[in-house]
């Protein structure tokens, strides 16, 4: 329900009749909502055994190194240096603490680096997506299963600035130009001038942070899910929970004496 939410606050251009929704207002409404439903997801994951109160810490240090690593980028050139994190978290941990991881790398960095504004929402949702579809990829070992990361990190790059530029599309171009938003217009029209857009405006961009996933996590990616899987199993995130009954228990206390 909150990636299903996510797609309606990027795609409202699509979606919504002109003039329903303005840029004043509806960044910190969806902020807002985004909150309350990041603490849904975190509660429906404790509920169903996916996070424990281990892999909350480990949430909160993955956000703090996420906050830490992504000025090191500065987003130059379209060089990131937090998805990495978010691909590999979310592939050792599932998909539910991927898009939490997401949302709340980019909270922590916002406030430290000031990077608050109208566009965090959409930054927040667009890392949570990442991170939410690397825990949802196929099976896979060994260098298979980096290559395949290392390829949706490369192809995460290209969907995050996919996303972002839908946030703010409708209100930067000037109407009477060809790849501007232009209400009223049939989907498919409206569709073939947004992508005009993206490519135009951000391609290059985009083509950055795609390498510098892509490198950062062929280089990174074998030592960092051995370490994240390791620590999943030191802190036993998934360990079964078994309560045994009175009789079972003396029969268990016997057979061991």
């Amino acid at each position: 329900m909150a990636a299903f939410l996510g797609l309606v606050a990027f795609f409202w251009p699509f979606l919504v009749a002109p003039g329903r929704l303005g840029a004043n207002y509806a960044p910190p409404l969806i902020f807002g909502v985004l909150l309350v439903l990041v603490l849904c997801v975190v509660i429906s994951e404790i509920a169903e055994g996916g996070i424990s109160s281990k892999a909350l810490a480990m949430l909160g240090v993955l956000s703090a190194v996420n906050a830490a690593l992504r000025p090191l980028g500065a987003g130059t050139a379209g060089i990131e240096t937090v998805f990495f994190v978010l691909v590999l978290a979310g592939r050792v941990y599932g998909p539910g603490f991927g898009f939490t991881l997401g949302c709340t790398s980019l909270f922590a960095s916002a406030l430290i680096t000031g990077g608050v504004g109208p566009w965090m929402p959409y930054q927040m949702f667009g890392c949570a997506f990442v991170g939410m579809l690397a825990g949802l990829l196929p099976r896979a070992t060994g260098r298979r299963e980096v290559m395949m990361l290392a390829v949706y990190g490369s192809l995460s790059g290209y969907l995050f600035g996919f996303l972002l530029n839908l946030s703010f599309w409708p209100f930067s171009v000037d109407p009477n130009s060809s790849i501007a938003y232009l209400p009223g217009l049939p989907f498919t029209e409206q569709w073939q001038r947004y992508i005009a857009f993206d490519v135009a405006t951000s391609l290059g961009w985009d083509t950055g942070r795609a390498v510098t996933n892509f490198v950062c996590i062929t280089l990174a990616g074998p030592a960092v899910l051995t370490t994240f899987r390791r620590a999943a199993r030191k802190a036993r995130f998934r360990a079964p929970v078994r309560f045994a009954g009175a009789a079972e228990e003396r029969t268990g206390r016997g057979g061991a004496a």
